[in-house]
């Protein structure tokens, strides 16, 4: 059985697209069942693993949530962590974990995708010639 249903995959997609819109920063949301090492860990290991390093401004964010072991982490890229306040994603992990602790992973998942879309137009703002260098899909990790 899928972790999301399409239509809350859909919901998340355009919640990533909407975000993106007013800023040139490239946001991902990576998906697995379970963590088994640190969350921090995990989630540089798919940041790299799904090339989000390589964004021209440096400037990808990935929310990874695993699901079942209820653990979640936003991580930036060099780009985005030289520019922003040392909290800058504080707020957005407290209203995720609001919706996480009533089981709305998806809910809490776009909240934390409009907050960082919010913050990221104040530092990144939007360009108008600008390619969307990653893929909006949720990528969905299966683990080791």
């Amino acid at each position: 059985m899928p972790i999301f249903n399409e239509e809350e995959q859909l919901r998340i997609r355009r919640a990533i697209e909407d975000a993106e819109r007013h800023t040139s920063g490239q946001i991902r949301v990576c998906i697995e069942k379970n963590c088994n090492e640190e969350v921090l860990d995990r989630a540089a290991k798919y940041f790299h693993q799904l090339d989000m390093h390589k964004t021209k401004l440096r400037n990808g964010v990935l929310i990874y949530v695993a699901t079942v072991d209820r653990k979640f982490a936003i991580i930036g890229d060099r780009g985005i962590n030289k520019t922003v306040p040392a909290n800058f994603w504080d707020d957005a992990k407290e209203d995720m974990l609001n919706h996480f602790k009533y089981g709305d992973v998806v809910e809490g998942i776009v909240t934390g995708l409009k907050i960082a879309g919010d913050h990221l137009q104040k530092y990144f703002p939007h360009e108008a010639n600008a390619t969307n260098e990653l893929s909006d899909d949720i990528a969905f990790m299966d683990g080791e």
